[in-house]
């Protein structure tokens, strides 16, 4: 870059500051962007820098300065010039990307000739140049917007929203502006393959994407598991730290830490919801309903006011000084105020005469899951009377039993077809999934089936409490050497599991999970059964006999060149080899060749 005079600083603050913005102190950085298939650097976006002595000022200032000031379209246009002038003096190659924000364009008097005069220098082609829009304020026209970037459009410059899932780059905008590029910002790719969540909302926008003909950036790619689970979902292009940093001068290869990713041949096993999967952020006040309440000085006729004006309200709370006291039942009131002479008798007195002084008091920010351990009480009023929600210790309102029942049973359904509800792991739903990508992926590993020899009799004798310890002995014995970038453990039911192996040491790392198990199991049976190595019990014949102590057999397949077409086919030659296993010494393994599992066992 030609050396640059530096200018005098006056010594007025604001005029000072008036200097940040002028082209004297302005610098261009580069940040490469990687096309994820090869690897290979396509682009480089173009950012700012202000060099004023004395004065650290970040893009975000420089930006917020030039706009307090009525400049920024006259900066935003000035900082273009400058990053596609080093850029192309550098000649760099790929694309440049170089941003303006739509504020600029639609209120700070920046026309499309402008921004073509600003990019017009030697050396580089508006074919080469796409221009990211982004935009910190509620675009109010995003039809104007589309309409002054079309004429870039005519002279060959490609379009992209900036920062996708943040601030103000809307779906409005991506509809009217019709972009050919889309940036997800990194709040989204950051810790992506870690976040259920941020994985759910990053596959629709792939859906939208190829619905409305974009191509997708991954920005803020930091991790080389963030890499390889773009690269799982097709995303073609990535942008962060972990492939470069702006640079004034940047590198034209992309960091071994990213090709290390990039050249993984595993697929990304796909992060699970935090805690219970379905469980879904609700709490009481979900299930609030906004319903009057009485004072302890008010009377019966006033209750029965109440329920004649609302003939859905199942309870009335009686509360003092904000606090609830009590709750009255509209059935048990209604029958005991029918008979013969208790609207004389009792008309005048207290509504705290038949009120329930200890009524189920639920707080709005408690979540349902644990409210399901009311289902579990023995107090089964909240039936019939409900419970009353507060804020606090102060009323809001009631909630039903009937609705605290659905809403528990929806979540409990919902959890069951996604995972295990003893273990958490996996379901068969998730596990059919996984399969189906390592199909499609058509890159090698083994499905292993692991069931326990003997749980039945166990189970009967013990009871199922400590049948559920044998079960969750043998899950987090088999997630205790995951690998979470590659392994994949499922419960498909009762004490049968899945795991979904990429490498090649499967076989021994299977067989250390079995020691491992039938080391520990022994400690769950009683001493004296420890003693004679089994319980007594009936087998499937029906004959009294010692039945050994629990241990697990394993059953597995290795798919390496050929693959079947469904994770069904997969499932079944596991399950298969299984009960080979259980039949003999508690292992068998075999390889997939031709539709069918070979003859010839592996081990």
């Amino acid at each position: 870059m030609p050396r640059l005079e530096t200018p005098h600083l006056g010594s007025d603050p604001t005029s000072i500051l008036d200097q940040a913005l002028s082209s004297a102190y302005l610098r261009a950085a580069f940040q490469p962007v990687i096309r994820i298939q090869t690897g290979a650097i396509v682009a480089y976006e173009g950012l700012i820098r202000s060099h004023l002595p004395g004065a650290a000022l970040t893009p975000i200032d420089l930006l917020d300065l030039a706009r307090a000031r009525g400049k920024l379209g006259e900066f935003e246009l000035r900082a273009a010039r400058c990053i596609a002038t080093e850029f192309s003096r550098q000649a760099l190659s790929g694309r440049l990307l170089v941003n303006l924000s739509a504020h600029a364009v639609l209120h700070d008097g920046m026309r499309p000739d402008d921004v073509i005069d600003a990019l017009t220098v030697p050396g580089l082609d508006f074919g080469r140049i796409t221009v990211e829009i982004t935009e910190r304020d509620i675009v109010e026209n995003a039809a104007a917007l589309a309409h002054a970037l079309g004429y870039l459009r005519a002279r060959g410059v490609r379009i992209a929203l900036d920062d996708f899932g943040n601030g103000h780059s809307n779906f409005e905008m991506w509809n009217e502006v019709q972009p050919e590029i889309v940036k997800i910002d990194r709040y989204l790719i950051n810790g992506l393959s870690r976040s259920a969540e941020k994985l759910a909302i990053v596959r629709a926008l792939c859906m939208v994407a190829e619905t409305l003909g974009a191509e997708l950036v991954g920005e803020g790619v930091e991790e080389g598991d963030d890499l390889c689970m773009l690269r799982e979902l097709g995303i073609p292009f990535a942008q962060g730290f972990l492939i470069g940093h702006p640079e004034s001068e940047p590198a034209a290869l992309v960091p071994a830490a990213a090709m290390l990713a990039l050249a993984s041949a595993s697929v990304p096993v796909p992060p699970r919801p935090r805690g219970p999967v379905g469980a879904r952020p609700l709490n009481a006040e979900h299930l609030l309903i906004q319903a009057p309440a009485l004072a302890p000085t008010q009377t019966n006729e006033d209750l029965v006011q109440i329920f004649s004006t609302d003939e859905r309200l199942h309870a009335v709370a009686v509360v003092e000084d904000g606090q609830p006291i009590g709750i009255v039942n509209r059935r048990a009131f209604t029958e005991r105020m029918a008979q013969p002479f208790a609207r004389e008798l009792f008309g005048r007195k207290s509504c705290t005469s038949f009120m329930n002084a200890h009524p189920l008091l639920c707080d709005a920010e408690q979540s349902l899951q644990s409210m399901a351990d009311i289902l579990r009480g023995e107090d089964q009023r909240y039936l019939s009377d409900g419970f009353v929600i507060t804020s606090q210790g102060r009323y809001l309102g009631l909630g039903t039993g009937e609705s605290l029942v659905r809403r528990v049973t929806e979540i409990r359904v919902e959890a069951a077809r996604y995972a295990n509800p003893l273990t958490f792991l996996p379901g068969n739903i998730p596990v059919a999934e996984h399969i189906a990508r390592l199909l499609e992926a058509g890159r090698p590993f083994t499905a292993t089936y692991f069931d326990l020899d003997q749980f039945k009799p166990f189970n009967d004798l013990y009871g199922y409490f400590r049948g559920d310890e044998m079960i969750c002995l043998l899950a987090s014995t088999l997630t205790g050497d995951l690998r979470h970038d590659s392994d994949f453990v499922g419960h498909i039911g009762g004490d049968d599991f899945v795991v979904l192996f990429q490498g090649d040491d499967w076989l021994d790392r299977c067989t250390q999970m079995r020691l491992r198990f039938n080391q520990m199991a022994p400690a769950l049976f009683d001493a004296a059964d420890r003693a004679r190595g089994g319980i007594e019990g009936e087998d499937r014949q029906g004959s009294r006999r010692l039945i050994p102590i629990t241990t697990v057999a394993v059953g597995a397949v290795t798919f390496a060149d050929e693959f079947p077409r469904h994770a069904e086919a997969v499932a079944s030659l596991a399950a298969a080899a299984k009960r080979i296993a259980k039949r003999g010494a508690g292992f068998h393994a075999v390889s997939y060749e031709a539709e069918v599992p070979s003859a010839q066992p592996i081990v």
